[in-house]
């Protein structure tokens, strides 16, 4: 089981990671140029491209909107692509998934209406009765079923699903035999309903979070027509013609834009909106694009908006500034090994004055906790105070460790992080006052990744965002023991987080994650920065909208713009 937890949270850690990563970094679309626009899908950000090409353009009589966003683009094949937030939102506007998380971080129904479990084995799924294709096909438990199979086709290839976690699959790899027709862990109750079986206990916000809201379901009558080897090239996943979603895909470039078409026959109601386009560009092109109506709405997950601009969109009198929940942990792991004595590792939290960087580098849009969750989860324990800013007591610390001032500790850092390499100056400075040296290498994020794959850091800190209402896997993972991040495992926490999986009372849910980050605070093998609560914002023009860290999209058929 151990071995599957690890296996999942570093197949997870994809799609996680760039939702942190997005929340305060930069992305690097240089081909994008900055530019005005009018908000009809006409501006100087694509005036590269010939008649013809390029994102979508309202005609007369038509609506769109533009979401900017600074995340390229993966693909737009389900069966091709680990699911980064963009990929995941780009393709939920064709095939819905699930289910999906709402703004306040509720389940909500979106392809399924249920998702149920009596003994956190069987996992109950029911297809929405209403829920039918655009070719008017009904959406049926075997398009489910066909579509989990698919996923774990060895020809396919695919494991952002983890699904060797059901019964039917191989433990290493999550795959069936090539061509299989059946899998022990699925079963098709009725026409409607389709039963998933688990090879281990799993709490029902784990699979509603792992695979409610990332299985997007196909349809069966139109891709059974590919063998399982055009399943990852052939061009009708590019253009599908047959959805479940509110959007036709028209286009897409990965590094500009992607462009959309309402899906009239849509099954929760035709959109409102004619056409829609996520335009990518560079973080610093954001407020252009905000002020000249070029770009209507930011994500807070999918856009990163330098920290440096934020006052400045706040000013803006056309568009309408949200800051979301504090969802993203700027989060800095030990490699215990190398640093075992945890009275050190205390020193090094109580050496920093975590709120002073709140409100100088995030602009009090933040907040300081210890340990894995924040108060945007609902696991998140308010009476667990953080350490306090208190150098003397480092010192002390480190006297009674013994420690060596001529150490030297090794501190890695994503260098696409501007917010946070500057403030990692501060941190160093902070240290040193206490008698803490650490060379700081800023790094690239693939080679800071490649990186926290070895031994060979004392500290490395990177963004990450921990699911808020499912924590299980990314936690777990990271105090896994040999080969993780942090080299941490107490039998203590182990037992804690597995109790996780094995009930679905709340508040004994909530009480155990209180111990593992407890525990975090007295063992330090990790430590949060800060927590980020990142900038969205909205055009004035735009109606029945609003950026959302979770739940931006579920309702996009009654977005609209005011006339």
């Amino acid at each position: 089981m151990k071995k599957m937890i690890r296996t999942m949270a570093g197949l997870l850690l994809a799609a996680v990671m760039v939702s942190g990563l997005t929340a305060c970094g930069s992305t690097d679309n240089s081909n994008a140029d900055a530019g005005g626009g009018n908000g009809t899908g006409e501006g100087e950000i694509f005036d590269q491209y010939a008649e013809g090409e390029g994102p979508a353009v309202a005609q007369e009589g038509e609506k769109i909107i533009n979401i900017g966003v600074t995340d390229s683009l993966g693909g737009v094949n389900p069966f091709a692509v680990d699911q980064t937030e963009i990929n995941k939102h780009a393709i939920d506007l064709m095939f819905l998934p699930l289910m999906e998380l709402d703004k306040d971080l509720n389940f909500q129904g979106m392809l399924a209406d249920s998702i149920t479990t009596e003994d956190n084995i069987h996992f109950t799924v029911h297809v929405d009765d209403e829920a039918v294709w655009s070719d008017g096909t009904p959406v049926t438990a075997y398009d489910v079923e066909y579509s989990v199979l698919r996923y774990a086709s060895p020809v396919v290839g695919n494991t952002s699903l983890l699904l060797y976690a059901f019964e039917g699959t191989d433990d290493a790899t999550g795959f069936v035999e090539e061509g299989a027709d059946s899998m022990a862990g699925l079963t098709v109750l009725d026409d409607k309903t389709i039963q998933f079986t688990a090879k281990n206990p799993m709490a029902l916000t784990t699979f509603q979070n792992s695979y409610g809201r990332y299985l997007h379901v196909l349809p069966k009558h139109i891709i059974e027509k590919f063998g399982e080897s055009e399943l990852t090239t052939n061009n009708w996943f590019n253009q599908p013609d047959v959805i479940s979603g509110p959007y036709f895909l028209t286009g897409y470039d990965p590094n500009h834009y992607i462009s959309y078409r309402a899906n009239t026959e849509y099954w929760k109601g035709a959109p409102k909106i004619d056409k829609l386009n996520i335009k990518i560009v560079d973080g610093s092109q954001i407020y252009a694009g905000l002020q000249s109506g070029e770009i209507d709405i930011t994500q807070h997950t999918m856009t990163a908006i330098p920290q440096e601009d934020y006052e400045s969109i706040e000013a803006l009198e056309n568009v309408k500034v949200i800051y979301g929940s504090p969802v993203t942990n700027q989060s800095a792991f030990i490699q215990t090994a190398n640093i075992p004595d945890a009275r050190v590792r205390q020193a090094l939290v109580y050496a920093i004055d975590r709120q002073q960087l709140v409100e100088q580098l995030l602009k009090g849009h933040g907040e300081v906790v210890d340990g894995f969750l924040s108060s945007a989860s609902p696991f998140y324990d308010a009476m667990l105070e953080p350490l306090e800013y208190n150098p003397e007591k480092a010192k002390e610390l480190l006297e009674d460790a013994g420690w060596e001032s001529s150490k030297v500790l090794r501190f890695y850092v994503n260098s696409g992080d501007n917010t946070f390499v500057n403030g990692v100056q501060v941190i160093a400075a902070q240290w040193a006052a206490a008698g803490i040296n650490a060379e700081i290498t800023t790094v690239d994020l693939a080679t800071l990744m490649s990186v926290a794959g070895t031994t060979d850091y004392d500290i490395m800190a990177v963004q990450y965002t921990y699911a808020p209402v499912d924590p299980y896997p990314d936690v777990s993972w990271l105090l896994g023991g040999e080969g993780s991040w942090t080299g941490y495992a107490d039998d203590q926490v182990s037992e804690a987080l597995g109790k996780t999986q094995q009930t679905s009372n709340m508040e004994e849910i909530k009480d155990l994650y209180a111990a593992v980050d407890r525990k975090m605070q007295e063992d330090v093998p990790m430590f949060s920065v800060y927590v980020i609560s990142a900038q969205g914002a909205v055009n004035n023009r735009v109606t029945g909208a609003e950026p959302s860290v979770y739940g931006f999209l579920n309702n996009v058929h009654n977005w609209d713009v005011a006339q």
